[in-house]
């Protein structure tokens, strides 16, 4: 679809009925509104959808709907994240087949494999699809030169997601050592873009926050590209008592957003134990969107 993937890329969260089943129609009211509200991508599913409590036929269900809903409009990263290379691939040709425009993948999780070993999986990841790849650099994480002798020994990979400890000096150590040149075509920050201004700054190419006011993170990424620093930097420090709290409570933070703006049904999780907002809770994000409202596109 496009030949460099910039911009703000939203994680999409996985919406759950009354009942707790998927709930097709919210998720294509998240894709419609990320589009409205200026989004320059998608992610669908990563940590941010609760990947690993979906089962591998619900993920591959869940990501033919959002390529539906986004019908080319904006590029889709499908992610294919997995315990092991082989249900990798699957994921992967999967989302080649269904026309993806990138795919990503954090590294083998519950057992991490040796160097070697997770230079093989994005190798096979890449072969399946055909397809850009995106490196999830995620907690524990790894070094800033592993991330390097990825980029020079798997060519398809070509972005980064970083979001590991400290996340904006790995931006710069990455792009210090591979240089114009060097293969990378970008670096996307993560985290709820908790270093986003750091970040851009220090040249990170997007970010992949949740969605739930994707169109204000818009509008930081916007101030700060046509070289508006203080707007970039206002706009950002009203979204950072959300980003605090979406760090100390996680995605229920998310998704109560989600619903307040009428996107989703309801809140629940999927995660066991995920939990849920209380009333002194609500009365935070009461005043935290009362700050943020006058910066909802929609």
């Amino acid at each position: 679809m496009v030949s460099r993937l910039r911009g703000m890329f939203p994680v999409l969260q996985t919406p759950l009925d009354a009942q707790g089943e998927l709930d097709m129609p919210s998720l294509r009211r998240e894709v419609a509104f990320c589009i409205q509200a200026g989004a320059h991508g998608l992610v669908f599913p990563a940590l941010g959808s609760e990947v690993q409590f979906l089962s591998d036929r619900e993920r591959q269900r869940l990501v033919e709907v959002v390529v539906s809903e986004a019908s080319g409009r904006i590029p889709v990263v499908a992610t294919v994240s997995a315990p092991s290379a082989a249900i990798a691939v699957e994921h992967a040709r999967h989302a080649g087949r269904v026309k993806a425009d990138a795919v990503m993948a954090l590294p083998p999780y519950i057992s991490h494999g040796s160097g070697d070993e997770i230079v093989d999986y994005y190798r096979r990841i890449a072969q399946a699809c055909d397809l850009p790849l995106i490196v999830q650099n995620a907690a524990p994480g790894v070094s800033p030169d592993f991330l390097v002798r990825l980029l020079r020994e798997a060519p398809h990979i070509r972005y980064i997601k970083e979001e590991s400890g400290a996340s904006a000096h790995n931006v710069s150590a990455v792009l210090r050592a591979v240089g114009p040149d060097g293969g990378c075509d970008g670096i996307f920050g993560g985290a709820f873009g908790r270093w986003m201004l750091s970040e851009m700054r220090r040249g990170a190419s997007g970010f992949m926050p949740a969605a739930e006011v994707i169109d204000v993170y818009v509008q930081v990424w916007d101030a700060f590209q046509r070289g508006d620093a203080a707007t970039a930097r206002r706009i950002f420090n009203l979204l950072l008592p959300l980003i605090n709290q979406l760090m100390l409570l996680g995605l229920p933070v998310s998704k109560t957003v989600l619903v307040r703006r009428g996107i989703f049904q309801t809140a629940l999780m999927r995660s066991p134990g995920a939990g849920a907002l209380d009333d002194d809770d609500r009365i935070e994000l009461d005043a935290i969107l009362a700050d943020l409202q006058p910066y909802f596109k929609i």
